[in-house]
């Protein structure tokens, strides 16, 4: 050192007489690193990364992170990082039961307590009621449970915990230096922290919390996230002996922050990454949008994309052709199955070798078995599935059409096989959902009718923008008008019955006021706003009310049965009043179908007719959907000057709206959705839209806006209704979402 140069004369003269000035010189390393990182390995003895063995991208990706982190000696710290298997939530054939480790129960109070919802007002019931984790939060907790005990029983005292999607900020070693030098140096309780945040999200209203220094806070609740931790044996210790574990792994901890010491850095240095699509799963989003605490729409579309394409599945009759094809939709796929012929437009495609196609699967369409040589040569990408059943009977068959496939790109499927998702999405490349292998009665092949145009209907209608989904077709297949079959029964299709008696829906013993919202509604549903008439009928109210939640209140009833195919018809007047919506529609969530009416109160002259569709069986966490595939009626009325009926006519082949006893739109299957196939329930609801684009601007001075119903009448043919008097929440009863944002 140059004791001659430009140092302040107080250190000149500190350094003649002996003192140590290592702690205010700056140290000698090359100038990339400078001073920081001279604590990162008394902070990290260990890290530990979380890794799915089915994500090993995500492995390679954190290792390059790891290799440019250095220490205050220039040494990188991946030599300190070891992987370790994460436990797969589609290893569990079920949902995990309570055990010593994870109990998958925990409520909205539990969530409330480190998130609070200032501005909702949940029932004591929503507060208690159980809320069952998601297999992929039991995973991830089980996950950090393995790795908690290895630190107890290692001999580092302090390790990091990562998971496998995040990435470091580049003052990573600095910060980190930063927050350990008053961790190590400081006396008292925080001396020796059980856990240090490195990487977390504030809770929304922000967490409370004291700062102990300027790079380090003490908690009191309120963090997310445990994808970046640094942990010491003795916090290992104190989480295993607080087992189970109840809830969402990072929600639990937050409720024993007065047990555990706890700090966290002030500024966030390792964080989740953006560019890559979480495989978590969270239980917790439909109960706060139940109460209205989620306020975006977010991520509603599905984002999975087949790489393999196209699919051509074969296999003798009751083979479970049917479940093949609902479990290639699930995958992401478009799949058009159970036909004896595919339309010419779309078998002209096929043999064309063409990439505009409307399709990228077709499972047990009867006019390919013969151009299995062409289908090969024009697609030599192309994967091929053959469905084995179960009875040896058809043995013969399955032989006959792998020696077809000979070469090919081929696997013989049992579909009653525990593994069958495992052996599909090996085939075809890509991770399974999480949910059960689809179990579906064979369809067998229907006759398709060609269809020359679109029938010449009463009332106008236009095409607006439509959801980009595998199970919406694309409007810009001009000249597609979907697939329409034969029926079965065509009898039964024009036999409409009616159901208790004729009695009418609108009935309290038949129907409840709902007491929700959903994420595009400015009100929170009351039952206070339905008004039942001593005669019959309803009239439906919205009010501008503050709730905490939401500054206006609506109205909304529902059926208590759940309906399978019928005539569905309402007389109804509806709200003129811009931005309010008046809809009778039926729903359902996991998975989510939707057949809707909707009338907007900014253009009461016109009609929204609409349809969701999400494939798989009832539980399928399937409930993407945005705008639908909306479609816009001209009435010739206005819907607010007067009574009308409205009827919405479900088969399992084909949609039928009807105004006045009047024909105005009608839907075959792929026109452009499938049809609906589970059970719904019935709905009508008056409410205020957030989205401006649907039904205009609120007029708040027009309030209250009113709705009123005459009736409400179901009409089924065969055993289509499945009663359900008790009043108990399922799949089809939570929030009935309808709307549509254009």
């Amino acid at each position: 050192m140059n004791l001659n140069g430009p140092l302040p004369s107080v250190i000149r003269q500190a350094f003649r007489l002996g003192y140590d000035l290592s702690r205010i010189l700056p140290k000698q390393t090359s100038r990339s690193f400078g001073p920081q990182g001279d604590l990162v390995r008394q902070a990290i003895e260990k890290i530990y990364v979380i890794n799915l063995d089915r994500e090993p991208e995500r492995w390679s990706r954190l290792e390059k992170g790891l290799r440019r982190i250095k220490d205050g000696y220039g040494n990188d710290i991946l030599s300190l990082a070891e992987r370790h298997p994460a436990v797969d939530a589609r290893s569990f054939l079920q949902d995990p039961p309570k055990d010593a480790e994870v109990d998958p129960f925990y409520t909205l109070a539990d969530q409330l307590f480190v998130e609070p919802q200032p501005r909702t007002l949940p029932t004591r019931f929503e507060l208690e009621a159980p809320i069952r984790m998601s297999r992929a939060e039991v995973a991830v907790a089980k996950s950090h449970i393995e790795v908690w005990k290895r630190i107890a029983q290692g001999s580092q005292s302090h390790a990091l915990i990562l998971e496998d999607d995040v990435w470091f900020h580049p003052g990573f070693a600095r910060h980190l230096d930063q927050a350990w030098s008053y961790i190590s140096n400081t006396g008292g309780d925080h001396k020796s922290a059980d856990l240090l945040y490195v990487s977390y999200m504030e809770a929304r209203q922000g967490a409370p919390k004291y700062f102990l220094s300027s790079h380090v806070f003490k908690p009191i609740r309120g963090l997310w996230n445990l994808s970046g931790y640094v942990l010491s044996r003795e916090g290992a210790e104190k989480l295993l002996g607080l087992l189970p574990v109840r809830g969402p792994v990072d929600l639990w901890i937050n409720h024993h922050f007065d047990v555990l010491n706890v700090v966290a850095t002030k500024r966030v240095f390792v964080s989740q990454r953006r560019d890559s699509l979480s495989t978590n799963s969270y239980s917790i989003l439909p109960i706060l949008s139940k109460i209205g605490a989620i306020d975006s729409e977010g991520s509603a579309l599905f984002k999975a994309i087949p790489t393999e394409f196209p699919v051509f599945a074969f296999g003798p009759p009751n083979s479970g052709q049917s479940s093949l094809a609902m479990a290639l939709s699930m995958l992401g796929y478009r799949c058009c199955s159970d036909l004896v012929d595919l339309p010419l437009p779309e078998l002209n495609r096929l043999r064309d070798g063409s990439t505009d196609r409307v399709f990228s699967a077709y499972v047990n369409v009867g006019c390919l078995d013969s151009m299995v040589e062409e289908l090969r040569r024009n697609y030599p990408k192309a994967k091929f599935i053959v469905t084995s059943p179960s009875s040896k009977l058809s043995s013969q068959a399955v032989d006959g059409i792998l020696a077809k496939l000979g070469g090919a790109d081929v696997i013989e499927l049992d579909l009653g096989h525990v593994d069958a998702w495992r052996i599909l999405c090996e085939h075809l490349r890509c991770a399974p959902p999480f949910c059960p292998f689809p179990r579906l009665e064979d369809v067998g092949q229907r006759i398709v009718i060609e269809a020359c145009d679109r029938p010449d209907l009463a009332r106008r209608h236009a095409i607006v923008r439509r959801d980009q989904s595998p199970w919406v077709v694309e409007p810009n297949h001009l000249a597609w008008l979907g697939v329409r079959v034969s029926p079965n029964h065509p009898d039964a299709e024009e036999n409409w019955v009616d159901l208790d008696d004729g009695s009418d829906v609108l009935n309290p013993l038949r129907c409840s006021a709902r007491s929700d919202t959903f994420t595009g509604n400015l009100a929170l549903f009351r039952p206070q706003n339905v008004e039942y008439g001593s005669v019959g009928g309803a009239t439906i109210y919205v009010r501008r009310e503050d709730l905490g939640v939401r500054r206006f209140s609506a109205g909304a009833v529902s059926s208590h049965a759940d309906h399978l195919f019928g005539r569905f018809e309402s007389t109804f007047r509806a709200s003129n009043v811009p931005g309010v919506v008046t809809g009778f529609f039926l729903h359902r969530n996991s998975p989510h179908q939707e057949i809707d009416i909707e009338i907007a109160g900014n253009r009461p002259s016109r009609m929204l007719v609409n349809v969701f569709y999400n494939p798989g069986d009832p539980g399928a966490k399937f409930d993407y959907g945005y705008r639908g595939s909306p479609s816009y009626i001209e009435l010739g009325f206005d819907a607010s000057k007067g009574m009308h009926r409205y009827a919405i006519e479900w088969t399992p082949n084909e949609i039928r709206w009807f105004v006045d006893d009047l024909l105005v739109h009608r839907r075959v299957l792929w026109d452009p959705t499938p049809i609906p196939r589970l059970p719904m329930k019935l709905h009508f609801n008056t409410w205020p839209s957030r989205a401006s684009q649907l039904a205009g601007r609120l007029n708040t001075r027009r309030l209250p806006a009113i709705a009123q119903i005459h009736s409400i009448r179901a009409c089924a043919h065969g055993p289509s209704l499945l009663l359900r008097e008790s009043i108990e929440h399922s799949g089809s009863d939570a929030p009935a979402i309808g709307e549509v944002s254009l």
